[in-house]
């Protein structure tokens, strides 16, 4: 089992939280960074999501 899993089971049920949360650092590395970095953070934070299985939400997305 890999720590992937392990994470997805952990927030299973919790996943808007898990994407405040993912929302939340990525405002605090926009912030600290003065927005410099700003579309790759915003990439980092669509790929977690993606990940932590929150694809989808609040977006269309291509079906699989």
């Amino acid at each position: 089992m890999s720590v992937l899993d392990k994470l997805k089971g952990m927030l299973k049920g919790h996943e808007d939280q898990a994407a405040q949360g993912i929302d939340k650092a990525g405002d605090f590395v926009d912030g600290k960074t003065q927005g410099k970095y700003e579309s790759q953070v915003d990439t980092a934070q669509e790929k977690l999501k993606e990940q932590l299985g929150d694809e989808g939400r609040g977006q269309d997305s291509p079906p699989r």
